[in-house]
């Protein structure tokens, strides 16, 4: 998968996380489609999927073994780290420390890894 296929995907393993535990109704930009995901976000999501694809490859899949906790610890510092890489100053809710996410978030971050451990398998 290309890093435009793999920030896709990532972006919409994000919506249906989002969708699934989500209380009540998603902010739009939560679960904007695609076409309409600005350029800044498209290159994040695909730099996290990159990062989340090789730490899986790398552990030969054994990230299967770890807590959904650990999997979206993961890509929430992956996801902090290309807030920091895109914005001088980024908004707080973009580089929340995981402790600070809301709980829907938390759960959609360790989906996120699932999807591409299944995708990657």
């Amino acid at each position: 998968m290309s890093q435009a296929e793999g920030a896709r995907f990532f972006r919409e393993a994000w919506i249906a996380g989002v969708h699934q535990h989500h209380p009540g109704e998603p902010k739009a930009g939560y679960v904007t489609p695609w076409d309409e995901t600005p350029q800044w976000e498209r290159e994040a999501a695909g730099s996290v999927y990159e990062q989340v694809r090789h730490f899986v490859e790398v552990s030969g899949g054994s990230t299967a073994r770890l807590s959904r906790e650990q999997k979206g610890r993961f890509v929430a510092t992956c996801w902090t780290a290309q807030m920091f890489k895109q914005w001088a100053d980024p908004k707080p809710g973009y580089v929340a420390d995981w402790s600070e996410l809301p709980s829907w978030h938390q759960e959609t971050d360790a989906d996120i890894v699932e999807a591409i451990e299944k995708y990657v398998s």
